[in-house]
């Protein structure tokens, strides 16, 4: 063993007093959490707009700052990027996280000095809090690589702008400089391909230990190291590579593929960063869920999924949440955004410690007849039936089907590349629809009063949604593809790669 990797360990130990704080006191560090916030943010002009001076309780928040997405923040951020100073937060932001949005074009995410240092070290406690865990501490020894945006930056009213991702690899700790990859160089690449192929040539011969990165930009990522290596699997190129650390998507979709890719089950580590802030990441190999950082700077709120469009929904801390029950997640934080949603969906699986499962976005959501499908639900409806029968989805996304061509029922088509076919799609599509219906009283209704039809399932050829993201702009870095649909955007234009 190294000497880094015997330092990590004791590292890892001291690290490990903290996460073990999150676990055990939540709810007093979201108190704290609380009123820090509101202290330090009454004198900015949205601080005075919305009476934080008179702001003594968590019921006095709710009364005084609204729940808002980007659009309707945008004019406080506006001014930001106009620099302005103490808008939303004491002084200018240090960054700027660029962002695309689905109804605001680029969007802005200040990102402040106090909660900048918030990202790095969530990063570096998901490893440390594993390291601690299970003992194992020999990737720090090898090459590490994280497939990540361009960390070149430009400036806006002086303040430096960029992709979260390319902002943090610009702050990545010196200890850890030396044993990251790829260059600085190939990092700036700005087209995707080129980058990956040039990421496969510096790596090709390298120690690669951990590898981290979205999961399908990183299947292709192994996809052009087996095709450059005659088929070789990832273990055979990188006998030590230990560690896959992931984060964006729900990983289950990808697993089968990504581990017959790598040639074995490899350790994994989910994690659940935003340009917002991380809000949580996996802390145990021996659970799936999410621990909430509840110490990060960020004070969270939740409104139930099915509540969120209405006109008064209800509104709660994290004391009164309940298990297994869908939420938007709602955020404060110490860059200042005040009753922020940031568009997911989360569910608790416990409360002692509290961890999370994301469980999609709240605007991706089939309800053209009332049945308000959510992904959740078709991810386990799908991967149910795929491992049972042995079949590997590389993508997939979903759309209703209002009005059929021919006259027949409306139907939910899912448009889906497989890397390994089921022997007959339509009994596959049969099996699917019946699980999504067990998940869903109201698909079920449906299906029954003959309302809707089963699901039709359009087999994609290879590459169909890489070729789909490419004609978008989208290929590569953090874009992804959404799941659900309530339009036929997507749908219409998958259906030239149809098989």
């Amino acid at each position: 063993m190294g000497l880094k990797a015997i330092l990590s360990k004791v590292f890892a130990a001291w690290v490990n007093k903290d996460i073990s704080n999150i676990r055990n006191n939540s709810l007093a560090l979201q108190q704290k959490t609380f009123q820090r916030l509101i202290e330090q943010a009454k004198n900015t002009s949205f601080g005075r707009d919305h009476q934080f001076g008179e702001i003594n309780s968590y019921e006095d928040f709710k009364k005084n700052v609204p729940v808002r997405d980007y659009e309707d923040l945008r004019p406080y951020i506006d001014r930001i990027t106009h620099g302005e100073p103490d808008v939303l937060w004491p002084g200018k932001p240090e960054y700027l996280a660029k962002t695309s949005g689905t109804t605001s074009g680029v969007k802005y995410i200040p990102i402040s000095k106090e909660s900048m240092p918030e990202h790095i070290k969530a990063a570096r406690n998901a490893l440390l809090g594993y390291i601690h865990e299970t003992g194992n501490a020999d990737f720090v020894n090898g090459k590490m690589i994280f497939l990540q945006g361009s960390p070149v930056m430009n400036k806006k009213a002086g303040i430096s702008v960029g992709r979260l991702s390319g902002i943090v690899a610009n702050l990545v700790p010196a200890y850890l400089q030396k044993n990251r990859l790829p260059s600085y160089k190939i990092n700036c690449i700005e087209d995707w391909e080129q980058k990956v192929d040039a990421i496969v040539e510096e790596t090709l011969n390298e120690d690669m230990r951990l590898i981290s990165g979205i999961p399908p930009w990183c299947q292709m990522y192994f996809d052009r190291l087996a095709a450059k290596t005659g088929g070789k699997k990832i273990n055979d190129i990188f006998p030590n590579f230990k560690l896959f650390v992931y984060g964006g998507v729900n990983y289950e979709p990808y697993r089968a593929r990504i581990e017959e890719s790598i040639g074995f089950a490899v350790d994994s580590i989910e994690t659940y960063p935003a340009s917002e802030g991380f809000i949580a990441f996996q802390d145990s190999q021996k659970e799936k869920a999410l621990l909430l950082l509840t110490d990060s700077g960020m004070f969270y709120e939740f409104i139930p999924a099915g509540e969120f469009f209405n006109n008064n929904p209800t509104r709660i801390s994290l004391e009164t949440i309940e298990l297994d029950k869908n939420y938007a997640l709602i955020l404060n934080t110490t860059a200042g955004l005040w009753g922020y949603s940031i568009g997911d969906t989360i569910k608790f699986i416990s409360k002692n410690p509290y961890r999370i499962m994301v469980t999609g976005r709240i605007k991706h959501y089939i309800s053209a007849f009332g049945e308000h499908v959510i992904g959740e639900e078709v991810e386990r409806a799908l991967m149910s039936v795929a491992n049972e029968e042995g079949v590997v989805v590389v993508e997939f996304t979903v759309a209703p089907q209002v009005n059929p061509p021919k006259g027949e029922l409306p139907y939910h088509e899912w448009f889906i590349e497989f890397g390994k076919k089921p022997a007959n799609l339509r009994a596959f599509a049969l099996k699917v629809d019946k699980a999504l219906q067990k998940k869903n009283i109201y698909y079920f209704d449906l299906i029954e009063g003959n309302i809707l039809q089963p699901l039709i399932i359009q087999s994609l050829e290879k590459d169909a949604f890489i070729n789909y993201m490419r004609s978008q702009g989208k290929l590569g870095g953090q874009n992804k593809v959404p799941r659900l649909s309530n339009d036929r955007k997507i749908a219409d234009e998958l259906g030239r790669f149809i098989s």
